[in-house]
């Protein structure tokens, strides 16, 4: 192992290296502006952690158009619209005939592969498996993050903006003093059950599932894998459950609404919290944050990935002209520039989620109520419409 501790400098320092790390650090690069990001975990972890993902049109464009890779188009499904069941069938709303847009099913960790191949293809200093992470100074015009790299060496590096990548375990975000900031945060009383099968689809497009029995969500990975949830208690100990226990629970949800679903065995299964969390602003002094980092949101509205590439979409705006500026002031003005997003999906996020998932201490009317609303979604083309824009990204941030 290497003794021996490096001091250097970039000009933006980048705290995770997922997805929104490894597109600020792209957009960066085609900008001309140098930088390092770092990660606790190795790429070959981040490459094996299953995640969903479906891409609003934004996203898409913003892989293709930054030159970060078609493999979106070549890999990916293309998802003209999505299926809202209840009431004992299937009501599609059509984002296409709507709004003119899509959606690509293109796993999160298909995102990270071709970011991360793109970082290497073009020189990008990225840093896995490194440790003892720490950073300061973010109050000063050089900033610093600390850590060990995987072989061993110290590291100690000054930059002018210092960006907080990390997740929603944010070792950044934890450094704003808290009268410096606010936060906002919601925990829900249920859960995700969710499982990886090996079968084929079930459906062409997302199924999103009410009835008595409870909510499911039926989407895709490939031909031969698909990613299922049903609600569940957020206590739930997924050792309990047997695979012929998950599928008749997900058969007796889809089946009332007329849909019987393709089985095979169960590769994986867990479970999944939620919550709705933001912290305002989104920076402190040199220190800027972006994805979960900043904001968390229920997976209903499949909102988590694309509010985190579309953070840092609008960031590496910003920190280019604050670094050619040597002002921090567009650090603000990324703050207010994404908060105003943030907020657009946390409450389309909250609303698909009470909408379609049922609450512990619900009542007979609460039910036959969110099936109302349901109904008066799928049965009006401008409620139809407002769920097609909020799912596929809004008009003018696509």
């Amino acid at each position: 192992m290497a003794d021996t501790h490096t001091t250097s400098r970039t000009r933006i320092g980048i705290v995770g290296a997922g997805p929104a790390g490894l597109m600020l650090s792209h957009l960066l690069a085609v900008a001309g502006i140098d930088s390092v990001a770092i990660d606790l975990r190795s790429r070959e972890e981040i490459e094996h952690t299953h995640r969903a993902g479906i891409l609003e049109q934004g996203s898409v464009d913003l892989l293709l158009d930054s030159g970060v890779s078609d493999r979106v188009h070549r890999d990916g499904y293309r998802h003209d619209g999505i299926e809202l069941a209840f009431g004992g069938g299937g009501h599609r709303i059509d984002f296409q005939g709507l709004v003119g847009a899509s959606t690509q099913l293109y796993p999160q960790t298909d995102v990270f592969i071709d970011l991360a191949d793109a970082r290497e293809r073009d020189g990008g200093d990225v840093r896995f498996g490194v440790t003892d992470v720490s950073v300061g100074d973010l109050t000063t015009d050089s900033p610093v993050m600390r850590f060990t790299d995987a072989d061993g060496s110290a590291h100690e590096i000054r930059c002018d903006f210092l960006v907080g990548a990390d997740g929603s375990r944010s070792l950044c975000r934890h450094q704003v003093p808290d009268s410096e900031c606010t936060q906002y945060f919601r925990e829900y009383p249920f859960a995700w059950f969710g499982i990886l099968t090996e079968a084929p689809p079930s459906a062409p497009e997302l199924i999103y599932n009410h009835s008595p029995h409870g909510f499911a969500l039926i989407s895709q990975r490939t031909e031969t894998l698909q990613r299922m949830y049903f609600q569940c208690d957020p206590t739930e100990n997924v050792d309990e459950w047997s695979d012929d226990r998950i599928w008749e629970q997900l058969q007796r949800r889809l089946n009332a609404n007329g849909y019987t679903l393709k089985e095979g065995p169960i590769t994986s299964k867990t479970v999944l919290p939620f919550r709705s969390f933001v912290q305002e602003p989104m920076h402190y002094g040199h220190l800027v944050l972006a994805g979960d980092a900043a904001h968390t949101v229920p997976p209903t509205g499949a909102k988590g990935l694309n509010l985190a590439l579309a953070d840092v979409r609008v960031l590496a705006e910003e920190l280019e002209r604050a670094v050619r500026n040597k002002d921090a002031t567009p650090l603000a003005t990324y703050t207010q520039r994404a908060v105003a997003r943030v907020w657009k999906a946390q409450h389309f996020s909250y609303w698909m989620t009470t909408m379609l998932h049922t609450l512990p201490d619900a009542t007979p009317f609460d039910v036959r109520r969110q099936e109302g609303e349901l109904a008066s979604v799928t049965g009006s083309v401008h409620g139809s419409t407002y769920l097609a824009e909020c799912y596929t990204g809004w008009p003018g941030e696509r």
